[in-house]
């Protein structure tokens, strides 16, 4: 199998008439790397995976492949393989015809077809079945199967389109561990289109959330999620609890919010916003369910609100816990289940706390949708 080799998308445009979809993107992805492009349905994900394979020429911008440059390079001639959400693989073929089609295209023959055949079937944990036609195979097989074809041309690149979205929930999550697997073994660079953060962050080395053709941030999950850099990825990657107002202090990372309705409070400037943040500038502050805890007391503190219970769900592993702050504001505390008797009911009065450094304060700007 050959080593993954870099792709990178330089000052790429990709309009359709007067449609902008893709706008401007930059993203170096290195060769080997799991990369995803997660964003919601609409946002140029998709858009930007065409360009990479070749079924659409951008705009304008250039698309590298290994350093060289794709422009006029059909899908055919690209050192990539593409799998579709639909899988799209011949009934009537056998799983093994199904794996080697593209080298049965190059005219290998059938004995070496089948030995290359039966090592992919080992590499995806599939022995044996070679002989069985796709309807005989389970979805989660059926994938594992398209991979193993896409991998038989032996691409530097696999191109996947979300692929597990036709799966239920609990093969999806086990196939994220699997796919991680397999690509970890091969070594090539895989480059991932989900709207689900679930599989984004799961599975990546690094995640570019796009927004409307735009790419709002490339990190890996863990500054995506604790660090985002606009108040879409804040919205949009995991639940956040939003509070709007002004900038009354600053001082190093640090800033104090004067919030519309639930006093001040204390919160760390994102990375992206630091310099750009002065005292006085309207601002969002952001504060993760999780990072929400019920407070020992009641005094006061600039890390404290006070909200009323409306409601309580209970999900197993977590309370999700519904409250009503002043004015109306909706606040959201998730706390672990670790087999503590839950007392609050609705109408209770509690005062909630957070670490300062868990909330992140950003510029205003446009929100996910609901």
């Amino acid at each position: 199998m050959s080593k993954g080799v870099d792709v990178n998308l330089e000052n790429v445009w990709i309009k359709f008439g007067d449609f902008v979809a893709v706008r401007d993107a930059n993203v170096d992805i290195k060769g080997g790397e799991f990369f995803s492009f997660l964003g919601p349905s609409g946002c140029g994900k998709t858009t930007i995976l065409r360009a990479v394979s070749g079924f659409l020429e951008p705009s304008d911008g250039t698309v590298r492949i290994g350093g060289k440059d794709m422009a006029g390079i059909g899908p055919n001639k690209r050192p990539t393989a593409l799998i579709f959400q639909n899988l799209a693989l011949f009934p009537l073929m056998k799983v093994w015809e199904n794996i080697t089609f593209s080298l049965e295209v190059k005219g290998v023959s059938k004995a070496d077809r089948r030995k290359r055949a039966d090592e992919l079937l080992d590499m995806i944990a599939l022995p044996d079945q070679g002989d069985k036609l796709p309807s005989e195979l389970s979805g989660g097989q059926k994938q594992r199967v398209a991979i193993a074809r896409a991998l038989c041309a032996e691409p530097d690149v696999l191109l996947l389109d979300e692929p597990l979205s036709a799966l239920d929930l609990k093969l999806r999550q086990h196939m994220r561990t699997e796919l991680r697997e397999i690509q970890q073994r091969v070594g090539i660079t895989f480059i991932y289109i989900t709207h689900d953060q679930g599989e984004a962050l799961t599975m990546s080395d690094n995640v570019a959330v796009m927004r409307a053709g735009v790419v709002d941030q490339i990190a890996n999950g863990h500054s995506i999620y604790n660090d985002p850099a606009t108040p879409f990825v804040a919205s949009f990657v995991g639940e956040n609890n939003v509070f709007r107002g002004k900038i009354k202090s600053i001082e190093g990372e640090m800033a104090l919010i004067n919030t519309n309705r639930s006093g001040e409070l204390l919160a760390r400037i994102a990375t992206a916003a630091r310099g750009k943040l002065k005292v006085g500038d309207p601002a969002m502050m952001f504060i993760r369910p999780e990072a929400c805890n019920i407070a020992a007391d009641t005094a006061p503190a600039p890390n404290r609100l006070t909200a009323m219970v409306k409601h309580e769900e209970f999900e197993g592993q977590i309370y999700n816990v519904f409250l009503e702050g002043a004015e109306g504001k909706e606040i959201k505390m998730s706390l672990v289940n670790i087999g503590q008797h839950r007392q609050s009911a609705e109408g209770d009065n509690l005062t909630l706390e957070y670490v300062p450094d868990q909330a992140v304060v950003l510029p205003v700007g446009e929100l996910a949708s609901e």
